[in-house]
């Protein structure tokens, strides 16, 4: 049993250094200039520049142009803000101003995967769906599955075994790890029957769901190209998988110690209505799809991060031996590994698993002395806010030890790996909790050692390394059972 104030103390560990952030004075009177991108081109905008590389383009237009953008995509015009203070008046201050860019009557983007869920919905339902939804993800439930994390953890290191040190994709292993960890959490079982078919309908689906928000070119949905019934496909298959799964588990009224039987008996605080079929579908998918992708790319930019510095993977591989002395790692234990934690933090700096966060101005509005017209597309760049070179010293540095000695970000809004103000991210203790955790598990046991020369960020919804990262997986120790039933590793 995990006792209350460790539980209580890794998780405010984190926490407190944004909310610390969050209380720093504003300056006064912040002003900013909108600059409209040179070089569109009639009709289609800057869709040649936007297309093939849109994390670059968007990064090489804030370094030229400054913190506040427009430019056209088609006929959308998008605003990108890249300031910690246009950041906060978007999520913060001026939160009740701007709504979710996805409409339910006519869905693109992540709607037409997600459904009407947290993360697409907006108005009323949102806000029920934040009630109900919001407790679930308590941070004492999240403690309680450290240990269901670490047994798919260890589960999947077994498999390790049979690689040798031939080259293997970490980031395809680190999706796969985390959609098991999610499957079992979420579901009380496996779905490795399924694995394959789950992965390849989450990436078919998701990179559709990009591509019809930013490409204006994007044929609707219901024309039936081959790419557009080869989404149909996937689509069906998870809702059938989800359906189904929700179905028996009403039918049997089985108690798991699940989030999905926290989503069963859930209910609005207000009413005391709890989740529809059809609600419980989208909530789950976007938990399923949110609660794998983000982590598994967390944790496949932090290999790569500590492959190229080795100075800090000595120092991440001693504190991990110290403090687990060959045993297997608990949730008590992220609060002994700070500097475990603080990797994993200035990893989220430097590759934010959400680059941006979009939003839409409800009604006219006006913000760091600039008018936005009513339904104007908004982009909170966090990538460009978590390396402000005003914000962040050696911004394009990996530097764990910012984190450590109660350190905290240099400004508010300055670093938001998981948004902001109310719509902040509803899972952002589960990651916090499973990220350190499989990072110090896998470290204990191996060194994952880069087998390619470059590595290119690509944004799929979420950011992702492109064509993934080969890595060669050499093993550190070999654990061994103890008498009491506990591992430790031979030279630790």
């Amino acid at each position: 049993m995990i006792e209350t104030q460790a539980r209580e103390s890794f998780h405010h560990a984190y926490h407190d250094r944004r909310l610390l952030s969050l209380m720093q004075d504003r300056k006064p009177n912040s002003s900013f200039t909108l600059m409209d991108v040179p070089g569109g081109m009639p009709w289609l905008g800057h869709v040649r520049a936007f297309k093939h590389r849109p994390l670059r383009t968007m990064t090489e237009w804030w370094r030229q142009y400054g913190d506040a953008l427009r430019f056209r995509l088609g006929p959308k015009t998008i605003h990108l803000l890249s300031h910690p203070l246009l950041a906060e008046d978007v999520l913060l201050s001026q939160a009740e101003h701007f709504g979710k860019v996805y409409e339910q009557q006519r869905p693109t983007g992540l709607a037409l995967v997600l459904g009407n869920g947290l993360v697409t919905s907006s108005g009323e339902v949102w806000k029920r769906h934040r009630r109900i939804i919001q407790p679930v993800f308590h941070r004492s439930r999240m403690a309680a599955m450290a240990d269901r994390m670490v047994q798919v953890g260890e589960q999947r290191l077994a498999a390790w075994a049979a690689y040798g040190e031939r080259t293997v994709d970490i980031a395809a292993e680190m999706m796969q790890l985390t959609l098991e960890v999610i499957s079992q959490t979420m579901f009380h079982t496996s779905v490795a029957q399924h694995m394959d078919q789950i992965s390849h309908s989450l990436r078919v689906s998701l990179k559709y769901a990009f591509d019809s928000f930013h490409n204006p070119l994007h044929l609707p949905a219901w024309v039936p190209t081959a790419r557009n019934r080869e989404f149909d496909r996937a689509l069906r298959f998870m809702d059938t998988l989800i359906y189904e799964l929700v179905a028996a588990r009403r039918q049997s009224r089985a108690q798991h110690d699940d989030l999905l039987n926290l989503l069963l008996q859930a209910r609005d605080e207000e009413t005391g209505m709890g989740l529809s079929d059809q609600e419980l579908r989208d909530e789950a998918l976007t938990i399923f799809a949110a609660g794998h992708e983000t982590t598994a790319n967390a944790l496949s930019w932090t290999w790569y991060l500590l492959a190229t510095h080795p100075e800090v993977k000595t120092r991440f591989h001693t504190e991990v031996d110290r403090v687990l002395q060959g045993r297997t790692p608990t949730a008590d234990d992220l609060q002994h590994l700070p500097y475990t934690r603080a990797i994993f933090d200035e990893s989220l700096r430097l590759y934010p698993p959400v680059p941006a966060i979009q939003r839409k101005t409800l009604s006219q509005t006006t913000l760091g002395g600039f008018t936005l017209p009513a339904n104007a597309i908004v982009l909170v760049g966090l990538y460009n806010l978590h390396r402000h070179p005003a914000f962040w010293p050696e911004p394009e540095k990996f530097l764990p030890e910012r984190w450590l000695d109660g350190e905290r970000p240099p400004a508010r809004c300055a670093y938001l790996p998981f948004g902001a103000g109310p719509r902040a991210c509803v899972g952002t203790h589960f990651a916090t909790v499973e990220g350190p955790l499989l990072l110090a598990l896998i470290g204990q046991r191996y060194d994952p050692r880069l087998a390619q020369d470059y590595v290119e960020p690509e944004v799929m919804v979420t950011l992702r390394p492109k064509n993934g990262i080969r890595m060669t997986l050499h093993s550190r120790h070999q654990p061994v059972t103890s008498g009491t039933g506990r591992t430790r590793s031979d030279g630790s």
